[in-house]
């Protein structure tokens, strides 16, 4: 009997589906970008095109733009897909099923902080860096890491997927069938439910709202923003 292919929402699928591509794309110009002005560690015969520095920050410029909506999402109707307040006590059901599931969790949860810290070393370098020959600083170091540390976690991703979902759960998520529940046409009124929600609430609950989130997430927005202010900051030092 074919298993039948788990239904994942219409959400998170064109959030995932975003952040992967211009995460994949990132990691490709970010091996060109090092093959090109680097290549201490190996090199592959490319193309020596200096202008792929640039197209490597686009890309990750659009990663970092659609991610902060990925986690929202991810910790607040995703929660389960992510690291639990027991997990590590269902570690040690080792080879059971809960075992494999909540590893795919960890995993999960991996990739989110793997990828923030990718962002964040990403803003902290200067592009003047590479054309100039300049390597040895910690940020470019803690750059190159990051996208190691990336492509391991993707690979992950992709397995415990597969061994507790296999191909059906793989191919859920780029299924672009949708339910009546799901479809677009409802976003804009939902939006709209949602901002009136929020403008009734005095800055003391909106707080207390902020406050509820999960930690962990408050934690990545936290250095995705911080990661944004530190980059104007030192735009606006450098026109001074």
């Amino acid at each position: 009997m074919k298993p039948s292919q788990p239904y994942q929402p219409l959400l998170l699928r064109i959030l995932h589906g975003f952040t992967g591509i211009c995460l994949i794309l990132a990691i490709l110009t970010a091996f060109w970008t090092y093959n090109t002005y680097d290549g201490r560690w190996g090199q592959v015969p490319l193309p020596e095109y200096k202008e792929i520095e640039g197209i490597h920050g686009t890309f990750g410029l659009y990663t970092l733009l659609i991610f902060p909506a990925f986690v929202h999402y991810a910790f607040q109707r995703g929660q389960r897909r992510l690291v639990q307040p027991d997990s590590f006590t269902k570690l040690v059901q080792v080879g059971q099923p809960i075992w494999w599931y909540t590893l795919n969790r960890f995993t999960n949860t991996l990739a989110l902080l793997a990828l923030t810290f990718a962002l964040f070393s990403g803003k902290m370098m200067d592009e003047t860096w590479l054309p100039k020959g300049d390597l040895d600083h910690i940020w470019y170091y803690g750059h190159l890491i990051s996208w190691v540390v990336m492509v391991a976690v993707i690979a992950l991703h992709l397995l415990m997927n597969a061994r507790i979902g296999g191909t059906p759960l793989l191919l859920s998520m780029w299924n672009p069938k949708f339910r009546a529940k799901d479809t677009p046409q409802l976003w804009p009124k939902n939006v709209l439910i949602g901002w009136q929600k929020t403008r009734r609430r005095s800055w003391l609950k909106k707080f207390y709202a902020l406050a509820e989130l999960p930690q962990l997430e408050l934690a990545i927005l936290g250095t995705l923003f911080l990661a944004w202010a530190i980059s104007l900051l030192k735009e606006f030092a450098l026109a001074g």
